[in-house]
């Protein structure tokens, strides 16, 4: 598991940036493991992050309608999208 995680942290993250030095890598994996556990779908978990277990999902009708939000985690480097109230 910890194999998995590292490699999606890797295809996701520090592949993508430049890491400046330990403490630059240490804020940006803190700020990723937020992501990974809060906001990023999973496949095994029916597209919910592994925290998300109050999320519901919902059909969507009228896409032009829909107030989504978007937030950028890392300098925009990863996006996370809500509804917006």
């Amino acid at each position: 598991m910890l194999i998995r995680w590292v490699q999606t942290a890797r295809s996701e993250v520090t592949d993508r940036m430049l890491i400046a030095g330990p403490r630059h890598l240490r804020t940006v994996l803190d700020e990723y493991v937020v992501h990974y556990n809060h906001h990023r779908p999973h496949r095994a978990r029916n597209l919910r992050p592994p925290d998300g277990d109050d999320i519901t999902t919902t059909a969507i009708t009228a896409v032009t309608m829909a107030g989504i939000r978007r937030r950028k985690v890392l300098g925009g480097l990863i996006n996370e999208y809500e509804w917006a109230a």
